[in-house]
């Protein structure tokens, strides 16, 4: 009998890459994707008895309300769904080792090119609410934190890629406002998913960036993906975060995966020669 592995959120991107990539990466495992519909995380005596009932040996959480402008939106609900729900989760699972998603949005992108160690300073709910999370889950005794950053690739609603919500916009015929000055490290979830299976197997706790080797500004991103998607008659409006009036925006996210890429036997990739290998 192989060990179960439950992966919440599998009906999002990176939970549905993680259930599509075990039998490649992690075969040795019994893979049970979980999503809202299957079992409601909220529900904790729920949770309870199906861990009692399936006895699984390891958890990666991946679900969450991930959306930024949302949680601004609903302070309330994403505290409950990415603080709470990881925290009774972590309870829970307290015997096995316990994947916890987290975000670059942590930070408060003043400096880039973060390390592990540096502080968290939020200044977004969604991050706010990661960080308290993180700050609970690394006291469980087998946790692996992965810091992320935006995640590209082919989700089941369609919607949930980076890359897929940019697509829908152009589809619908409008322009993307994307600024010169915000800079991330995008990542197929791909790789992501596979860099995870890796550092499971490998037995790594603590905190650890996973996310692409490239720094690029929200404008060069989108200016990548616009060329690869001609028929969508793509339209771009370059833009400033000094000309921005919304919810709070990190400025300068990039985090340095130099301490994961010690561990992994494949190089994290750069966004655009993975993009440019998509094409080819």
């Amino acid at each position: 009998m192989k060990p179960v592995v439950w992966i919440t959120g599998a009906g999002g991107l990176i939970g549905n890459y993680l259930v599509q990539t075990a039998a490649q990466f992690a075969s040795q495992f019994q893979v049970v994707g979980l999503t809202r519909a299957q079992l409601d995380l909220t529900d904790y005596a729920a949770v309870r008895a199906e861990f009692q009932h399936q006895q699984p040996q390891l958890v990666i959480h991946c679900a969450a309300m991930s959306r930024s402008p949302d949680c601004q939106r609903d302070p309330v609900l994403a505290r409950k769904l990415n603080t709470e729900v990881p925290s009774q989760l972590a309870g829970i699972a307290l015997k096995v080792p316990f994947v916890f998603f987290s975000t670059d949005l942590v930070f408060d992108g003043q400096k880039g090119n973060y390390v592990e160690t540096d502080a968290v300073n939020s200044i977004s709910v969604y991050g706010e609410t990661k960080a308290i999370a993180e700050d609970i889950v690394s006291r469980h005794p087998y946790h692996l934190i992965i810091r992320t950053a935006l995640n590209a690739g082919v989700s089941p609603p369609g919607d949930r890629g980076f890359d897929e919500q940019l697509r829908l916009i152009w589809k619908r015929g409008e322009a993307a406002k994307l600024f010169t000055d915000e800079f991330r490290c995008p990542i197929p979830a791909a790789a992501t998913a596979r860099a995870v299976w890796e550092l499971v197997q490998k037995k790594q706790t603590g905190i650890f960036h996973v996310c692409g080797s490239e720094k690029l500004s929200r404008l060069e991103i989108g200016k990548l993906l616009a060329a690869r998607s001609p028929e969508l008659k793509p339209q771009i409006i370059a833009d400033t975060l000094k000309n921005y009036h919304g919810a709070p925006r990190s400025p300068d996210v990039s985090m340095n995966c130099a301490k994961a890429q010690a561990v992994l036997s494949f190089p994290l990739p750069k966004f655009s020669e993975w993009l440019a290998a998509q094409s080819a």
